[in-house]
């Protein structure tokens, strides 16, 4: 697919979520079977699951912004068993064959970013977590597709390319942190943090207030990499100033639902040396 999806702001973030899905759907479309069903970092889950996991996911966004009475059943469903539905969900698509799993995702993306693109201004999409704008929740489905993607990367041993798609990973996981902190029932801290990146294309990547004094520097594949907990923090080079600038990259999560396991140190896929690589209410 090429050209831009979209308009305005939300354009923008389609148009790299695309870029982001074709890229992962790139790197699994001409695996062998047996590839499929090896393991990830993800307990228990195969390249297999993590696809299958991004297929149900992008139907339970396509669902959310088609019929808002429907997805009010799937959370329910979720609240009902809240460790187990999204599992369930990988688990049922990792039974089918690898091409037919293949075209549902394909076929899932592609509905999902034509329904993205004709919504609103304004919409308003509910969620697992807050509502979110059509902007946060193409950024949203972004921050997973490139997550799982290194998972699958993991597995076949490829260390993908680190792109400035990863700019709405880093501003994610820095809007998220209040819910980061609420996930595990602690009460954010009033003030805002600063953050400092260095970017992927070697410019600074900045949130925050200037003169704020907590603060949390260091690489943004890192950040990224930690938000979305693909990283323990003692594997990053990741600095923080500020007692609760410590606590949250201690905690943080970009992704809705409650507080992942994460990944124990020594085991997570940090960038290699020198490089540079679903709650949010936007």
């Amino acid at each position: 697919m090429t050209g831009t999806v979209g308009t305005g702001a939300a354009g923008a973030v389609l148009t790299d979520l695309r870029d982001e899905g074709d890229e992962l759907e790139a790197l699994v479309a001409g695996l062998e079977a047996k590839a499929w069903a090896l393991p990830t970092p993800a307990p228990n889950w195969t390249v297999a699951h993590q696809i299958a996991h991004l297929t149900w996911t992008d139907g339970q966004s396509l669902t959310a912004a088609t019929d808002e009475a429907a997805f009010q059943r799937e959370v329910e469903k979720a609240m009902a068993a809240p460790d187990r539905f999204v599992d369930e969900g990988a688990e049922e698509g990792a039974t089918l064959a690898p091409g037919e799993l293949l075209e549902r995702w394909r076929e899932g993306r592609s509905a999902l970013l034509r329904t993205l693109a004709d919504q609103p201004e304004g919409r308003r999409i509910p969620w697992y977590g807050p509502p979110m704008s059509v902007a946060g929740m193409a950024t949203a489905r972004l921050m997973e597709t490139w997550a799982h993607g290194e998972d699958v990367a993991d597995a076949l041993g490829v260390r993908r390319a680190r792109t400035v798609r990863l700019r709405h990973v880093a501003r994610i996981g820095v809007r998220a942190r209040d819910f980061a902190y609420a996930a595990h029932g602690l009460t954010p801290p009033a003030a805002p943090f600063r953050v400092e990146l260095t970017g992927t294309d070697g410019e600074p990547w900045v949130y925050g207030p200037e003169d704020a004094a907590e603060r949390v520097t260091g690489d943004a594949v890192e950040f990224c990499l930690l938000v979305t907990q693909r990283v323990h923090r003692d594997d990053t080079g990741l600095r923080a100033e500020g007692a609760e600038a410590g606590r949250w990259l201690d905690i943080a999560q970009a992704f809705a639902g409650p507080p992942g396991a994460g990944r124990a140190s020594g085991s997570g896929s940090g960038p290699e040396p020198g490089s540079a690589s679903e709650g949010e209410s936007a």
